[in-house]
């Protein structure tokens, strides 16, 4: 094989390379300039050696290589360059050069070209101009090199104008393909937003002197993503860029970081740096395309050289010029504290980027408020949160030079923190501003529109924490809130809001309502019925912003039913009693049939929501699925496994004794279930009827059905699901115990649930089943026999056995 002397022995390449990796006290940008130095000298070797006082043939690095960043599993980008004048020659030194490196192993991305091909492909391959801008020169003729450098840089920077558009496009289609860096648990380090592929770009806008990004620590994140980078190619051996959930303990580790949450919070800070920058140079392109745009004559037209732009005032010392926000010239940002305040609200407010030399010379003279704020600086924050949609970008701008930690200091506790869900489609502070953007939607449906965006901005704060982030948030929202100049009674509110912004949807999916214990404990945590239309508001806006996973008509609706009952008792009604309702004319008919028939009897019927637009479709709630059923026992587990043969989600279920008209003999169970179809249409109601009746009289296999379902698909390779767990919530009925069961959502997971459950012999009096991504969350209400709660000792020993069994 070729280079094989030049690779063997303790001297070797190979082994140079491999002890330079391997030396724990060079790392980051001089380990990678000492591999491209290394590298170099090995090549320029086989060069020699290949093409010995040869003229007119150069080998040149572009890309990554080029910029001397080699990573530990980099690819070679290599182009031979040669004049044309000895094709044999140069064909033979391109296999002296190539194949040695293949034999290494190592990815090699490699072209033979003479200066005019290069240049040709250059201007008809963007990838390949931008791999030449960073040309740099190996070994053989220097001139060639440095002429075709030299041509390059000429021809980008002439044809910038029309490259430079189709370089944006390039680039958002890759955002779109693989998300924001900055908000991924999974990130692609290189192709993602934010990512070292935008930070090349930016490069690229540079060299073409049309715009410049801002460097301040654009250098620094480029960096600390090349590092992460290196410590991914060493600990999992291969060229890979995606940061896999299995790879980040290792990887942080590599790094000297203390957890996969330090290592992620420094890759979303070094990526939203680059994102900004690119936000902030694209704008400056298009800007400076759009006046060379401008017809000469035109310019002649309004007066013949340079007009000065129009500025528009928005606010006191705030204008807008050239569709940016900028300071008038009268602003004085050491004087006005208010003003960074002031300004980012009329950006949001017309819907404008805040131009970056006006946040940098704001975050110049910055000072903190004094507490109490003063009241206009508590409006323009309200107004800023209100802007809907807007307000992301321009909370952006102030974050990115600091002027929100400025403002809030408690925010730097959750700037960047990842959220470890697969639920949250953002960090916790990207997070807190959706929320504000949402909950600005839901202003005209509240009398107190400003609490209900400050605890939007604050319900998460405690996630920065120790402890439940509910708590420690409430503590945190108390003195920010009384900090912005609310009064007692306001921040009394907001830290409510805060304490309890989870206890709505967390109580309508999971508890009873038509348990009066449910309805008098959220009455009781929440104090007043204003309280309340904000809680409702706050809920729905923390779900919207969360993802679409948490979200619903069908928990919408729940959630409004839980809001209803708590406003009667807020009003003063006492919530009414379940075991005195009387059975609908519905419920009694299918009983009556059960009884008559000795077999399951069903309806189903479909639910919808009303349209929120005449124009709208209503959106499906679901299915109810109603089955009466003499009473007898595993009807549970029976149920449950015939809607999970048919792929039906249930989303609740109830569970009750119906008491038969006077004269009518045997006892009946009603279960009054919402189902919905995991995809296709639903089945008939006769053919779930009759494995109904196959699953109780045990003629139906539930339990092979659903294994050879699984068996049929195979089993993907993942993250290893914690176990299943499973609690007893104290005091939570006066009615029954209430066992709440955390586990992996499957398909079968309530058949088996109903099953252990129905080996304890307990009653199930109802259900309630909530699903977030791939989180289960069922609670039961379970009975004895003779319809009272377990003794405490005994629901601690149902809830080990469902445990134990749900483990299996």
């Amino acid at each position: 094989m070729h280079g094989q002397a030049e690779d063997s022995g303790p001297g070797g390449y190979a082994a140079a390379r491999l002890r330079l990796l391997n030396e724990k006290a060079r790392s980051g940008p001089p380990r990678r300039s000492a591999l491209a130095g290394l590298t170099d000298e090995w090549l320029a070797g086989l060069f020699a050696a290949g093409a010995p006082g040869a003229r007119g043939v150069s080998l040149v690095a572009v890309g990554g290589y080029g910029r001397a960043e080699l990573s530990p599993r980099s690819d070679l980008d290599l182009l031979l360059l040669h004049d044309g004048s000895a094709p044999e020659t140069v064909s033979a030194l391109a296999d002296r050069l190539w194949y040695p490196v293949w034999d290494l192993g190592l990815a090699l991305d490699h072209s033979v070209r003479t200066p005019a091909e290069a240049r040709k492909t250059a201007g008809e391959d963007l990838k390949v101009q931008l791999g030449l801008l960073d040309a740099r020169h190996i070994a053989g003729d220097l001139g060639l090199t440095t002429a075709l450098r030299t041509t390059v840089l000429a021809d980008w920077r002439n044809q910038a104008p029309k490259r430079l558009p189709a370089l944006r496009e390039l680039c958002e289609e890759r955002a779109a393909r693989h998300g924001e860096l900055q908000y991924l648990l999974e990130p692609d380090l290189k192709e993602a937003r934010g990512g070292l592929r935008d930070a090349t770009a930016l490069r690229a806008v540079a060299a073409s002197w049309l715009a410049d990004a801002p460097r301040e620590g654009l250098a620094e994140a480029r960096g600390r993503l090349l590092d992460v980078r290196d410590a991914l190619h060493l600990s999992t051996g291969r060229a890979t860029d995606r940061l896999a959930l299995q790879e980040q303990d290792q990887v942080a580790a590599e790094l000297g970081l203390l957890d996969a949450d330090a290592l992620l919070r420094q890759v979303y800070e070094a990526a939203r740096t680059i994102a900004y920058a690119g936000d902030v140079t694209w704008r400056e392109v298009g800007r400076v395309l759009r006046s060379r745009s401008v017809r000469p004559r035109l310019r002649a037209m309004m007066g013949g050289g340079k007009s000065a732009p129009e500025r528009s005032p928005l606010a006191e010392g705030v204008v807008e010029q050239d569709g940016e926000v900028v300071l008038a010239r009268a602003a004085r940002p050491d004087r006005d504290l208010v003003l960074p305040l002031r300004a980012a609200a009329a950006a949001a407010q017309a819907g404008l980027p805040l131009n970056l030399h006006a946040v940098r010379r704001m975050a110049a003279g910055a000072r903190a408020l004094p507490s109490p704020w003063p009241a206009e600086a508590r409006q323009q924050l309200l107004t800023l949160l209100g802007s809907g949609r807007p307000t992301v970008d321009v909370w952006e701008a102030l974050e990115a030079e600091g002027l929100i930690s400025l403002l809030l200091p408690d925010w730097d506790r959750v700037r960047c923190r990842p959220q470890r869900n697969a639920v949250h489609l953002w960090t916790v502070d990207r997070h807190l501003i959706e929320t504000a953007v949402r909950a600005s939607a839901f202003t005209r449906r509240v009398s107190r529109p400003d609490l209900l965006l400050i605890a939007a901005l604050l319900h998460d704060i405690g996630k920065g924490w120790p402890g439940d982030h509910s708590v420690a948030g409430e503590v945190i929202a108390r003195d920010v809130a009384a900090r912005i100049g609310f009064d007692a009674d306001d921040v009394t509110v907001i830290a409510t809001l805060v304490r309890h912004h989870l206890l709505l949807v967390e109580t309508a999916t999971r508890r009873d309502l038509d348990d009066p214990a449910t309805v008098r404990s959220v009455a009781e945590a929440v104090g007043s019925p204003g309280t309340l239309e904000l809680l409702h508001a706050l809920t729905e806006a923390d779900a919207l912003a969360t993802g679409p996973a948490a979200w619903s008509s069908w928990r919408a609706s729940l959630v409004a039913d839980l809001v209803k009952r708590v406003a009667a008792v807020l009003a003063g009604q006492a919530p009414p009693d379940p075991e005195e309702a009387a059975p609908t004319a519905q419920h009694e008919r299918l009983a009556l049939e059960a009884v008559a028939t000795g077999a399951p009897v069903l309806s189903l019927r479909a639910q919808t929501e009303p349209p929120a637009e005449p124009s709208d479709d209503p959106e499906p709630l679901g299915v109810e699925l109603l089955i009466a059923v003499p009473d007898q026992a595993g009807v549970l587990p029976a149920v449950a496994g015939v809607l999970a043969v048919h792929r039906l989600t249930v989303r609740t279920a109830e569970l009750r004794s119906l008491d038969l008209p006077d004269g009518v003999d045997g006892s009946v169970l009603l279960l009054d279930w919402r189902v919905a179809a995991e995809y296709g249409s639903l089945p008939q109601a006769a053919r779930l009827r009759a494995d109904l009746v196959r699953a109780l009289d045990g003629s139906l296999d539930i339990s092979g059905r659903l294994a050879e379902r699984d068996a049929a698909y195979p089993r993907r390779r993942g993250v290893v699901a914690p176990p299943p767990r499973v609690t007893v919530a104290p005091a939570a009925s006066r009615h029954a115990t209430v066992i709440e069961v955390r586990a992996q959502d499957a398909p079968g997971l309530l058949f088996r649930i109903g099953r252990a459950l129905e080996d304890t012999a307990v009653r199930v009096r109802s259900a309630h089943v909530s699903t977030l991504g791939a989180n289960a969350v069922d609670v039961f209400y379970v009975t004895q026999e003779q319809g009272v709660p377990l003794p405490g000792e005994e629901a601690v020993a149902v809830a080990r056995k469902l445990e134990e069994a749900l483990r299996v």
